[in-house]
């Protein structure tokens, strides 16, 4: 049974679906109890402004996460403006956009304030992988914080509601399994993650500092491991130097033993969260992963098969902070937003490799093959053999 709500911008069309998320605890209750063989999926495609189209923004609109977010709300009809500085962005993942009326690609770094009218505000402009933050950490740190500020600080001129991509790296090194989001974290502030884990929660911090001050509509959404095509072939994290080193019959890299776990959701999922966040009356943070936990020792062993590789698994020393354990508790989006990911783990897995299958082509013909970036060790480890 699906359920859709279409731009719900009028006022009566507001309350059906306010009254009918409301009831859907109980309609859910009473489907489980009555054992009717029903999935029930409610979808809801809002505007959140007057009008049809509405004009939205997003900050790291070429990137990873933000291109598959370009194309979602392009496809809805909306109006959108992608913001980056194309430090890991890149033009050819938005490049099939160019030249519709509906959207505009601005070369800008957040660092520096930005003058334009939009309705909503997704801010994702961050470097999220180990390498690429601790590239230029002075330089990740500006872009969560006076970037975030720059962002919140057009929110509030044009009154504009802002989404802030937050991270599950807020929690650092859990001590509490799974995380919910009255967590407050396990961070080490001075070590090589901080600038990215620190800039994070004090963008949250802003976040709320202007909502209650300046009365800024905002939303945080807390993203954990997240995988999909247009992810960076040697950005560093697990899903992308497995499948690089596995396609190429490299050893598969694993840091520590192996036994550190992990959650990923496929980006079609996330996006949808985002999305569904965005368009809520949720204005405390959400998290938005996938419950389903896996050791990296059994994800590389997942992608060797399902890549038909031949490549042996080789231990190095352990990244330094590298959280031993990462769960979402969704429970929250679960029951708020009506959000869960839907996308087997093999399937989307399936559609990363071919992908990366692709990458690996073009690249070929281009004389650059990429190879993975190595996390930062820890000093004084002994190495796994």
């Amino acid at each position: 049974l699906n359920l859709w709500f279409l731009r719900y911008e009028d006022a009566v069309g507001k309350l059906l679906v306010s009254s009918f998320l409301a009831l859907l605890p109980s309609l859910k209750l009473w489907l489980h109890q009555s054992h009717i063989p029903l999935k029930l999926v409610v979808t809801v495609s809002s505007c959140a402004f007057s009008g049809d189209v509405g004009h939205v923004q997003i900050t790291g609109g070429a990137g990873f996460v933000g291109s598959h977010l370009t194309d979602k709300l392009m496809m809805d009809g909306h109006e959108v403006t992608v913001v980056d500085n194309f430090f890991t962005g890149r033009k050819r993942n938005v490049e099939h956009w160019i030249g519709h009326e509906n959207f505009e690609l601005i070369n800008h770094d957040v660092v520096e304030p930005l003058y334009i009218e939009v309705d909503q505000i997704y801010h994702l402009a961050s470097p999220a992988s180990p390498p690429n933050y601790m590239y230029n950490p002075i330089k990740t740190l500006k872009t969560n914080t006076i970037g975030t500020l720059n962002m919140l600080g057009l929110a509030k001129r044009v009154g504009a509601r802002l989404l802030l991509a937050s991270t599950s790296e807020v929690y650092g090194d859990p001590e509490v399994h799974p995380q919910s989001e009255d967590y407050w974290g396990h961070v080490n502030p001075i070590g090589p993650r901080a600038c990215y884990d620190e800039g994070k929660r004090v963008a949250e911090t802003m976040c709320y500092a202007y909502m209650k001050q300046e009365g800024v509509e905002v939303r945080v959404a807390r993203i954990f491991n997240t995988f999909g095509p247009r992810m960076h072939m040697n950005d560093g994290r697990v899903v992308s130097n497995f499948i690089l080193q596995a396609l190429q019959g490299e050893p598969l890299t694993v840091y520590g033993s192996g036994s550190q776990t992990r959650a990923f959701q496929y980006v079609s999922d996330l996006v949808n969260g985002l999305v569904a966040l965005m368009n809520s009356n949720v204005s405390s943070p959400v998290n938005l992963g996938n419950p389903e936990e896996h050791t990296i020792l059994e994800f590389a062993q997942l992608i060797k098969n399902l890549v038909g590789s031949g490549s042996e698994i080789q231990f190095l020393s352990e990244a330094q902070d590298d959280p031993q354990k990462r769960k979402p508790d969704i429970r929250k989006a679960k029951m708020m937003l009506a959000w869960e990911p839907v996308v087997p783990l093999e399937e989307g897995l399936n559609k990363a490799i071919h992908y990366f299958r692709k990458e690996l082509e073009y690249q070929a013909n281009n004389q650059y093959i990429p190879k993975p970036k190595p996390a930062r060790i820890k000093k004084g480890r002994t190495r796994h053999n």
